[in-house]
This record gives C-alpha cells, sequence and structure tokens, in this order.
C-alpha cells in the first residue's frame, strides 16, 4: 500500500510540474535565451579546467579537443609552482587588499546614498541628482582610465595645476606612483558604481508602507530617526543578499581596470591575480600555468560565498540558500 502510495504521490508531483511548465512556458521561452548564454559561455568552458591538470601545448592541426585529450598530466604541478614563485605573496596581497577596501569604502556609500535620496522632497531635484549619479556607470573602462590618465597628468592635469598653482608644490605623479594605485583604483570605482549601486535600495525603500513615516511623524520622531529605525531595517535583506554575493565575488576583483590602470612601476602595489593570469596567460602563452591560477581564484571565491552564506544563516538567520 505504500508503495503505490508513494507512486501516485510521484505521479501527482509529475502532474503538477508540468502543469506549471504549461502554464508559464512564456515565461520560460523568455528565460531560454539566458539560459542557453550561460549553458554556453560559462558551463561549457569548464571543460577547459582540465588543462590546469596538464601540459597543455596546443599543435597546429588539432582541435582543442584533441589536444587536450594528447597533452600529459602533470597533476598539481602548475598550482605547486604558482604557490611557490615569488608573485603568489604580492599578488595575493594585492588582490585582498584592492578587494577589502572596495568592500569597506565602496559597498556602504550606495546605501548611505540610497538612504538620503529616499529623503529628498523635490521631485525635480532628486530625478536630477539620481541621473547624474546614473551617469558614470555608462561610461566604458577604457574611458573612466582615459580621463584619470588626463586630469592627472604631471604636466597638463587640472589637478596637478591646481596641486602646483594654489599650493605651490611639485607635481605629483599619481599615475605613476606606486602608493597612489589602490586610492585612485578605489575612489574611481566609487564615482562609477556609486549612483547604479543605490537602484536596488531605492527600490527596496520603495516597498515601505508609507503610513511607518506617518505614524512616526505623529510620535515625534525626526527624519534622521525614521531613516535610521524605518529605512535601514527595511534594507537588511536587500544588503545582506548583495553583501553575500560582494564577498563571494572578492577575488575576481576586474583585471581590466587594473590593465589598463597599471605600468611597470605600480606593478608592487597594482598587480592581482587577474592581471597576472592575463600577462601570463596572452602575452607568454602558458595556458596550462594560468587556467591553474584562475582555477584557483575560482575555488577561493566559492569558499568566500560558502562562508559569508553560512554566517549570514547564523548570525542574521537569512542567507542565498
Amino acid at each position: 500500500m505504500r508503495v503505490k502510495q508513494k507512486e501516485v504521490s510521484l505521479s501527482q508531483k509529475r502532474k503538477h510540474i508540468w502543469s506549471c511548465i504549461v502554464r508559464n512556458r512564456y515565461l520560460l521561452l523568455l528565460l531560454l535565451p539566458g539560459l542557453i548564454w550561460y549553458l554556453v559561455f560559462c558551463y561549457v568552458p569548464m571543460y577547459g579546467a582540465l588543462i590546469a591538470f596538464k601540459d597543455y601545448t596546443p599543435e597546429y592541426g588539432k582541435s582543442f579537443v584533441e589536444n587536450v585529450f594528447t597533452s600529459n598530466w602533470v597533476g598539481l604541478e602548475h598550482f605547486l609552482s604558482f604557490f611557490k614563485s615569488y608573485n603568489f605573496v604580492n599578488l595575493l596581497r594585492n588582490t585582498i587588499l584592492l578587494s577589502l577596501y572596495n568592500l569597506i569604502f565602496g559597498f556602504p556609500l550606495p546605501i548611505i546614498f540610497a538612504l538620503v535620496l529616499n529623503e529628498i522632497r523635490g521631485r525635480f531635484f532628486k530625478r536630477f541628482a539620481q541621473t547624474v549619479s546614473y551617469l558614470p556607470h555608462f561610461i566604458s573602462t577604457v574611458a573612466i582610465v582615459s580621463m584619470m590618465t588626463l586630469f592627472l597628468s604631471p604636466r597638463s592635469g587640472f589637478i596637478n595645476q591646481i596641486i602646483t598653482n594654489l599650493f605651490h608644490i611639485e607635481p605629483i605623479y599619481f599615475m605613476q606612483d606606486p602608493a597612489w594605485f589602490r586610492t585612485l583604483y578605489v575612489l574611481s570605482g566609487i564615482w562609477q558604481g556609486l549612483g547604479w549601486g543605490a537602484i536596488v535600495y531605492l527600490a527596496a525603500l520603495s516597498s515601505v508602507d508609507q503610513g511607518m513615516y506617518e505614524a512616526a511623524t505623529v510620535d515625534g520622531a525626526s527624519r534622521f530617526q525614521k531613516m535610521i529605525y524605518i529605512s535601514l531595517p527595511a534594507l537588511k535583506s536587500t544588503i545582506l543578499l548583495l553583501l553575500i554575493l560582494n564577498i563571494g565575488s572578492m577575488f575576481s576583483i576586474g583585471g581590466e581596470k587594473v590593465i589598463l590602470m597599471y605600468q611597470p612601476s605600480t606593478y608592487e602595489t597594482a598587480d592581482v591575480i587577474s592581471s597576472f593570469i592575463y600577462r601570463r596567460g596572452l602575452q607568454y602563452a602558458e595556458f596550462s600555468y594560468t587556467t591553474a591560477v584562475g582555477l584557483f581564484n575560482s575555488v577561493i571565491n566559492l569558499f568566500l560565498l560558502l562562508s559569508a552564506n553560512w554566517i549570514s544563516g547564523k548570525v542574521a538567520k537569512e542567507s542565498l540558500f
């Protein structure tokens, strides 16, 4: 009897799932292009991670799959080589510091900006502030770095002109000085992502019951108190979600911007794992070695994501999964 009941319940579940698929078929079709994109560009290339454990050398006339199969297994040799290299400690330090600075200074500011925008009553000024803050997000990274190079030029940049004319000191070589790299990287990232990052928080604040603000006003609460005790708690789930995702991608700090900004004189503080993979993989064709480095980077990101999710579930009782 129990076996029959289980079979009936399974058949009912299958019918229910199929009916849900049929009922939502058009929505699922809209989802299909995104799934195909992830499958083709994110999951299929994972097969190439095999070369991290092989001595991969491309040969003319053979496909990538044939080259992978004919390459010799070397096990963890490439990983050990990276861990023992003189670059390892410096790359790890730079990656961690840049990621931490981005998290510490870049993560809270969109929250504060969204709370401030939510308190603005004038519609015109509010929309104007939102539009101005969103615009840098649509400027390409290449254009951002080009603007920084022009503005911070020791000869013609207006920043150095202000420094030399007003304070009568020597021009500062911002882009060539290793001590300035992290500051410039983080500040430019904050400027570019501040308004765009606040969109999610503004959307969450729009769902707050306005009656709570009215009741707080009747009780004599100031605007700052309403912000702290009503608006900020309403953002708790959103903040935790984005914080977990940010922690889970700490080691994936953008190599494109670093590559555009750094120079041989700033390698000391600028070179991160992503830029190292680009330089050694594409410029020196060390495919197996850099694949191993990239795989190590991905494993660390996965560990950070799972750890942040577990800590959030234990402490705040909210998590991604």
